[in-house]
C-alpha cells in the first residue's frame, strides 16, 4: 500500500502567516503539522509516500527531505495550481500505479493516527473507505449519508441544509478504481476536480464505498483556533524534560519541556508548555498551553495559550494570549492603556502593542 499526501494549497485561512510559509509546516508543540501525518502513515506500515506540492514546494522538500528521517521513501509530485483533490490523484497516477493507497491531507491532525483505518481497509473488500466524524457545523464540510451496513450512499459538498452531521475527514483509502473515477468527472463550479464527485461516481457505478469513524481527536488545522486547540491537545500528553539552564530565581511547574541550550532566568513557566532549543526567557511568564520555538527571546513578557515560531522576540508585553506568532517577528511594548492582546502575525513582522 502507498500513501498520497497533499501538501499544496494556499492556506488562505491562516494568512498572513501562509504568505511566507506552507500551512502544513506550521508547528504544533514545536513540530510541523505535516510531520504528525507522516509519522501516522509510517506507523500504519506504509513506507512509499508521494507528496503533492505547490507554491511552497521548496520549503516542504527542505523540511521532509527524502523521508528517511521518518523511515519513509518520499517522491515529490508537483501540482501547477490547486485544481482539486481529485486532480492530485490524477497527476499522481504514475507514482500510485495499480496499488491501493491512503490519501492524507497534510494539514489534518489525528491524535490516534490512521492504523485502524488502514487495517480495516486491508481486511475488507472495499473500493474506497472514507474517514468520518460528527461535527457541530456540517455545512462547512463534505457530508455523508450512510446505509444500514455503514456503506456510504450519498455525499454532499458543504450543503446549505445538511441532512446529517457526518463530516468527511481529510483521510481516504482507495483501490485503483478511483483512477477511473477521477478521469470521468468534470471540474466543479469553482474550477476544481472534487474528490467528493469522484467518490459519488464510484457509488453511482456500483463500487463498494464504506465509512470508517475517527477513533480519537481530529482537527483540520486550517484556522487559528484549530491550531491552538491541537497545540493544547498535544501538550496535554508531554512529559517533563528540562535540558536547558534554569536559574534559582525561576519557577517551573507542571509538564514543561525545555530544549537544549535554552536559558530561563527569573521567570515562571507553568505547563504544559514547550520551550525550544536556544531560546532565552528572562523576567517573563509563560503560561499553560504555550509552545515557544527555537531561538526565541522573551523579556519582561507574559504569554499564554499561544504558539510562537522560531527566532521571534517578545519584549515588554503583558497578557499575550490566544495568538500565533510567525518566524522572525518582533513584538514590543508601546505606551497606552493595558489590555489583552490577540494576534495572528506573519513572518518577518514588527508589531508594537499597547501593554
Amino acid at each position: 500500500m502507498k500513501a498520497l499526501v497533499l501538501a499544496g494549497g494556499k492556506g488562505t485561512r491562516l494568512r498572513p502567516l501562509t504568505h511566507t510559509s506552507a500551512k502544513q509546516l506550521v508547528p504544533i508543540a514545536n513540530k510541523p503539522v505535516l510531520y504528525y501525518g507522516l509519522e501516522a502513515i509510517r506507523d500504519a506500515g506504509i513506507t512509499s509516500v508521494g507528496i503533492v506540492v505547490g507554491d511552497t514546494a521548496h520549503e516542504v522538500r527542505e523540511a521532509v527531505g527524502d523521508g528517511s528521517q521518518f523511515g519513509l521513501e518520499v517522491t515529490y509530485i508537483p501540482q501547477e495550481a490547486p485544481l482539486g483533490l481529485a486532480h492530485c490523484v490524477l497527476i499522481a497516477r504514475e507514482f500510485l500505479a495499480d496499488e491501493p493507497f491512503v490519501m492524507y491531507l497534510g494539514d489534518n491532525f489525528l491524535v490516534d493516527g490512521i492504523t485502524d483505518l488502514v487495517d480495516a481497509f486491508n481486511e475488507a473488500d472495499h473500493d474506497a473507505q472514507i474517514l468520518l466524524t460528527r461535527v457541530a457545523e456540517p455545512q462547512f464540510y463534505g457530508v455523508a449519508q450512510l446505509g444500514p451496513d455503514g456503506e456510504i450512499t450519498e455525499l454532499e459538498e458543504k450543503p446549505e441544509n445538511p441532512r446529517g452531521d457526518l463530516a468527511i475527514v481529510g483521510v481516504y483509502t482507495f483501490s485503483p478504481a478511483i483512477h477511473e473515477a477521477v478521469r470521468a468527472i468534470r471540474p466543479s463550479a469553482r474550477g476544481e476536480l472534487e474528490i467528493t464527485d469522484a467518490v459519488k461516481w464510484l457509488i453511482d457505478h456500483g463500487y463498494r464505498v464504506h465509512s470508517h469513524f475517527v477513533g480519537g481527536y481530529w482537527k483540520d488545522t486550517g484556522r487559528l483556533q484549530d491550531m491552538l486547540e491541537c497545540n493544547r491537545i498535544v501538550l496535554e500528553g508531554i512529559e517533563p524534560d528540562v535540558r536547558g539552564t534554569v536559574d534559582g530565581f525561576s519557577e517551573i511547574t507542571g509538564r514543561v519541556v525545555v530544549g537544549e541550550g535554552a536559558v530561563i532566568e527569573n521567570s515562571v513557566i507553568r505547563g504544559p508548555a514547550v520551550i525550544g532549543a536556544n531560546t532565552k526567557i528572562s523576567g517573563s511568564y509563560v503560561g499553560p498551553y504555550t509552545s515557544i520555538g527555537e531561538g526565541c527571546a522573551l523579556e519582561d513578557a507574559e504569554v499564554e495559550y499561544s504558539i510562537v515560531l522560531g527566532d521571534s522576540a517578545i519584549t515588554g508585553v503583558s497578557r499575550l494570549t490566544y495568538s500565533l506568532i510567525g518566524r522572525n517577528v518582533e513584538v514590543t511594548r508601546a505606551t497606552g492603556v493595558p489590555n489583552m492582546h490577540q494576534l495572528m502575525v506573519g513572518d518577518h513582522s514588527k508589531i508594537q502593542v499597547r501593554a
